[in-house]
């Protein structure tokens, strides 16, 4: 009985249809598209990505953790010496500027900005050994703390628990950095001050800044007797001093900026901006 099934080969069924040979030009286009065609380079490695080294008893792979190499936890693990922390504590002075019942006007607007709860939130007294560990524990890469049960970092519902102040309203930010001239101009009209003495006190801070005692000595003794002007330039005065010594405190821990002045132009719109929020991102700056 004949088969009406192709013919078998060591692939399967194929067609018993006969080949068709290439003509010339086909055989010519294939060649010119063989030769057009780019070859893709290769690349090793060491050419395309950066390879970082681990650290002696720390992380493996710094891809993440750049700087590490430049942390204080580095230089411990290699058994180098580092200077002593630097503690600053404004506790102090706060307590050199209270507001008693003679300055009771000044006492309210402050509470009304929601601020009130940082004149109590200082300690006089703290752990240097406490924060000299969670400074060395403290990666800026993450904005977390690297701890033996794993890593853990402040949020916004901590400063709202610890701090008190208002973490919702409106959001706090500068378009550009202060000019010096600029900062003069600001103490002169929201603090009252004259030119010469503005002048005098940013040339002594070399910086648009101002220093906490001055504005101590300059705005302390103001009271419920005074003008209404003078009570809002202490005011005011009062209100950088407080920020300065808690939310906005830097490094110099004498001084704070001026630009922080701007926030304090309408007393009855302080209370309305996110202080909490402000202040976590002033931390992971």
């Amino acid at each position: 009985m004949k088969s009406d099934m192709p013919p078998r080969t060591r692939g399967g069924y194929t067609s018993t249809a006969p080949r068709r040979r290439p003509t010339r030009s086909e055989r010519r286009r294939r060649v010119q598209l063989r030769e057009v065609e780019p070859e893709h380079p290769r690349h090793d490695r060491d050419e395309t990505e950066e390879v970082l080294e681990g650290a002696p008893g720390g992380p493996i792979d710094r891809c993440i953790l750049r700087s590490f190499h430049k942390h204080v936890a580095a230089k411990i693990w290699l058994g180098e010496d580092r200077a002593p922390l630097k503690l600053v504590n404004h506790g102090a002075k706060l307590q050199l500027w209270e507001l008693d019942v003679d300055r009771s006007r000044i006492y309210e607007t402050v509470q009304r900005s929601g601020l009130a709860p940082l004149i109590s939130c200082s300690h006089r007294v703290a752990s240097r050994p406490m924060l000299s560990a969670f400074c060395e524990r403290w990666q800026p890469e993450t904005t977390t703390f690297h701890l033996p049960f794993g890593e853990m970092t402040i949020t916004l519902d901590d400063v709202a628990s610890i701090l008190h102040i208002p973490i919702t309203g409106s959001m706090i930010s500068f378009s550009q950095p202060l000019r010096v001239d600029d900062a003069n101009a600001l103490l002169v009209e929201l603090l009252g001050t004259t030119d010469v003495e503005a002048s005098r006190e940013t040339e002594q801070c070399r910086s648009p800044s101002v220093r906490l005692q001055w504005l101590r000595e300059n705005f302390s003794t103001i009271t419920d007797v005074s003008s209404d002007d003078d009570i809002d330039f202490a005011t005011r005065a009062f209100l950088l001093h407080l920020v300065g010594c808690t939310l906005f405190a830097d490094k110099s821990a004498t001084s704070v900026g001026v630009v922080y002045l701007e926030l304090f132009r309408d007393l009855s719109m302080v209370g309305s901006y996110a202080w909490g929020a402000a202040c976590l991102a002033f931390m992971y700056r």
